[in-house]
């Protein structure tokens, strides 16, 4: 039996826990392949080019919008932000499944690029749970994080859109959630090849 490779886009506003799920995923789901987003932000302390973004200059970056090498691109709190094309892409024909984990509005870019993917919405237990959270992981300013909460409201709206919603209120319950679809979505019949059995 071959099966399809799966993009699974985990998304929601800044602070909810994105990261935090998808690094708990990957230590319980060996078979996911993360997709590695480009950025021109600069790295935080202890990122890695390569590895948790490609570093790129303002230059390179459009470049790279110019020859439609983005699956999508989004301006972010004064940073642009994209996937490469071509790495999802590869890898989905290959039969691998793909973790994107990004913004709402890049998310929303790839759901109308590619709307067969999983798109998964991380929603706060609340405001006053998600600004404790952003204040507490000491990555960003209290301007960045004053900016962040005044976005969140406008960005809860689009969980709508979504094919589910999992609450981080309980980040052991999200994961396991957040796992249950991932099992579920691959047993579709969409995605499995049938006379191949």
């Amino acid at each position: 039996m071959r099966r399809r490779g799966i993009l699974f886009v985990i998304s929601g506003p800044s602070g909810v826990g994105k990261g935090t799920i998808r690094e708990a995923l990957l230590k319980r789901m060996d078979d996911l392949k993360v997709s590695i987003s480009a950025t021109t932000r600069p790295p935080r302390p202890g990122e890695v080019d390569g590895k948790d973004y490609f570093f790129l200059n303002q230059e390179q970056f459009k470049k790279m919008i110019e020859e439609d090498n983005f699956l999508e691109w989004a301006k972010v709190y004064q940073n642009l932000y994209g996937t490469p094309r071509d790495f999802v892409l590869e890898n989905l024909e290959k039969g691998q499944d793909v973790l994107l984990e990004i913004d709402i509005q890049g998310a929303m870019q790839v759901k109308n690029k590619m709307p067969e993917g999983v798109f998964i919405f991380i929603y706060p237990p609340d405001i006053a749970t998600l600004s404790k959270r952003l204040c507490g992981r000491g990555k960003d300013s209290i301007e960045s994080i004053k900016h962040r909460l005044a976005a969140c409201e406008e960005e809860l709206k689009h969980a709508k859109y979504y094919d589910y919603v999992v609450v981080n209120d309980d980040l052991d319950v999200a994961v396991k959630k957040t796992e249950a679809i991932i099992i579920a979505e691959r047993c579709r019949i969409k995605y499995i090849d049938l006379e191949v059995m």
